[in-house]
């Protein structure tokens, strides 16, 4: 998702937006993301353009913050809308000097903290699926034989 004012001369460097320590030039959504965003987000504005725009839009109004302060993988938008997003090396994109941009690629939408509060505490939803799963998979083992 890129700035479509911004693509005049290729003398000028590529429009991005400043996220901790990356350079974002691009985002790309999943075919996940894009369910989960169904499931839990919004159900009118579904397509992938719409939701790389909102998120574009997010980025560049300041609007999204990291979950935690020492791990990139995580973010808010908000204080309230939760997604999973990695960062690859552009192949296309790159600064005045040489140095690759960033693609953002959302790999999964958590929801929101506002309607799931669950999500308020990461490390122990997570803690607390596993362990549901693993019980579940053992009472599971415990009928089939």
């Amino acid at each position: 998702m890129k700035d479509r004012t911004t693509e005049r001369w290729s003398t000028y460097e590529t429009f991005h937006v400043q996220l901790g320590d990356k350079r974002v030039a691009d985002i790309i959504i999943t075919n996940h993301a894009r369910e989960r965003w169904t499931d839990r987000v919004e159900s009118q504005k579904t397509g992938y353009e719409d939701i790389a725009d909102y998120v574009w839009q997010c980025l560049k109004q300041g609007r999204i913050e990291s979950y935690y302060r020492n791990e990139e993988d995580v973010y808010l938008i908000d204080d309230d809308l939760v997604f999973v997003a990695e960062f690859t090396d552009s192949e296309k994109d790159f600064d005045l000097s040489g140095i690759p941009l960033h693609k953002m690629i959302v790999v999964t939408f958590l929801g929101r903290m506002s309607e799931t509060i669950e999500l308020r505490d990461l490390k122990s939803y997570y803690s607390w699926l596993r362990h549901s799963r693993r019980m579940t998979l053992i009472k599971n083992s415990r009928k089939r034989k």
